[in-house]
């Protein structure tokens, strides 16, 4: 598989569950923006048959190489970030994973069930990238329970494995080269962002600035019957800067990337 072809399914994959990426994506293009994608993330389970190390050999099967490692202690994740061998202009994309045995157990004993219910083999193709759900639907007092301890965890159990955020690259943008003109652009429109830490996340010296929109809603019906409003995905928006050296960032920095996963928060 492509890489273009990979992300191309992703994207349409995501924009199901995401009605607000597409039209961020028309407005840019409607002042003469052409979009391109910074990187795009995932969620997943570990210790599960789609951990982390099982997914990890399907991107490299389309090209791509880890070059980075982050631990968020008090989400309870770790993460692996991943670029393109050979294509510089590919996107980047973000992997991380549930560190599934540090919440309380409760929590443990409702995500062993979701786990029990994966096939040992799920993993066969990139396409697992956008495989969805692959155990039953939780009942809404699971849902309220993982919430309560990782909203990472309730997000994962009702959405699965889905592109959780593409990124625009505000690098690549003519008419709003900064990440405040991105902001007042999208708050302007009505859109609501993610104000953690404030509405950007990082800074010139830092060489990464982040924000993100806070993630649209669906209709989800629980296994129990119950129906309720729940968050799917979001959209992001990243400016890397040049370091000393005269080459542009490329990594991630784990105290914006904390606040940017509150972008799927209940509340």
């Amino acid at each position: 598989m492509k890489p273009s072809d990979f992300f191309n399914a992703l994207w349409d994959s995501y924009t199901q569950v995401t009605p607000q990426a597409q039209r961020i994506q028309k407005l840019f293009e409607s002042h003469g923006e052409t979009v391109l994608n910074d990187h795009v993330a995932f969620r997943t389970f570990n210790n599960s048959p789609v951990a982390l190390e099982k997914l990890e050999p399907q991107l490299k099967a389309i090209g791509y190489k880890a070059y980075g490692a982050f631990r968020f202690e008090s989400k309870h994740l770790k993460a692996r970030c991943y670029k393109h061998e050979t294509d510089a202009d590919s996107p980047k994309i973000f992997l991380s994973e549930l560190l599934v045995e540090e919440l309380p157990e409760n929590c443990q004993a409702i995500i062993a069930k979701f786990i029990g219910q994966i096939p040992a083999d799920a993993v066969q193709s990139p396409a697992i990238f956008w495989a969805g759900k692959l155990w039953g639907t939780p009942t809404s007092e699971e849902y309220a329970t993982l919430a309560e301890h990782s909203e990472y965890a309730a997000w994962l159990s009702t959405i699965g494995l889905q592109a959780n955020h593409f990124t625009v690259s505000i690098n690549h943008l003519k008419q709003f080269p900064t990440i405040e003109s991105v902001n007042s652009l999208l708050q302007n429109e009505g859109y609501a962002l993610n104000k953690v830490g404030g509405l950007v996340k990082g800074s010139p010296t830092s060489f990464l600035e982040q924000s993100s929109t806070m993630a649209d809603k669906i209709t989800y019906i629980f296994s129990d019957g119950i129906e309720k409003s729940i968050p799917s995905c979001f959209y992001e928006f990243a400016r890397r800067h040049v370091q000393p050296n005269g080459s542009l960032f490329d990594s991630f920095i784990e105290g914006n990337a904390d606040k940017i996963f509150d972008s799927t928060n209940t509340k």
